[in-house]
């Protein structure tokens, strides 16, 4: 058996089905708050609390958490899918658009139903991103549906929510951070 590589959209395709939570990592640099959306994100540890999370070698907020060691996650509830296309986008105010303030010297969206505060533990190298461990040094949650992304569109699987209609992203809309 030869080892051919994966075709690149094949590979696209199939990981396109598997839901991923959608979340809005932020940090602070030099006063200024950062944020990127991103659904590479995942629980790691429970003893002790950590997560992990994926940004592209090229990701500006990569940079920026790198310097910071700090990071912030906010889990996004169902219907949160414009704060998370605002953030999909590469505009320099993000934060403009939607309220937020400062969490543990970190930017927290208002009305995410999840909030932690992390500080970097270490990076592992993964192909064109590099995979980010988080200590959790706080957590807040709220009961909420969840916002997921799963074949190319915004839903929902929740129990709790009212709607559990998909929205497509708007195709004019590059999701960087949202690549499958």
């Amino acid at each position: 058996m030869v080892n051919e590589p994966v075709d690149e959209q094949d590979f696209r395709d199939v990981m396109a089905g598997v839901c991923a939570p959608v979340t809005i990592v932020t940090t602070t640099q030099d006063a200024t708050p950062h944020g990127t959306t991103v659904s590479a994100f995942a629980s790691l540890s429970l003893r002790p609390p950590m997560v992990s999370l994926a940004l592209d070698r090229a990701s500006e907020l990569l940079a920026r958490v790198l310097v910071t060691e700090r990071f912030g996650v906010n889990v996004l509830g169902a219907g949160q899918h414009e704060v998370a296309m605002t953030f999909a986008r590469r505009t320099p105010d993000r934060f403009g658009a939607v309220p937020w303030q400062y969490d543990h010297g970190l930017p927290r969206l208002a009305g995410a139903p999840g909030w932690l505060v992390c500080t970097l533990a270490s990076v592992v190298e993964g192909g064109d991103h590099l995979l980010l461990l988080g200590s959790v040094i706080h957590a807040q949650a709220s009961t909420a549906a969840p916002l997921v992304y799963g074949n190319r569109v915004f839903g929902t699987h929740s129990a709790f929510a009212p709607h559990p209609h998909p929205v497509q992203p708007s195709a004019a809309v590059p999701l960087a951070a949202l690549p499958l």
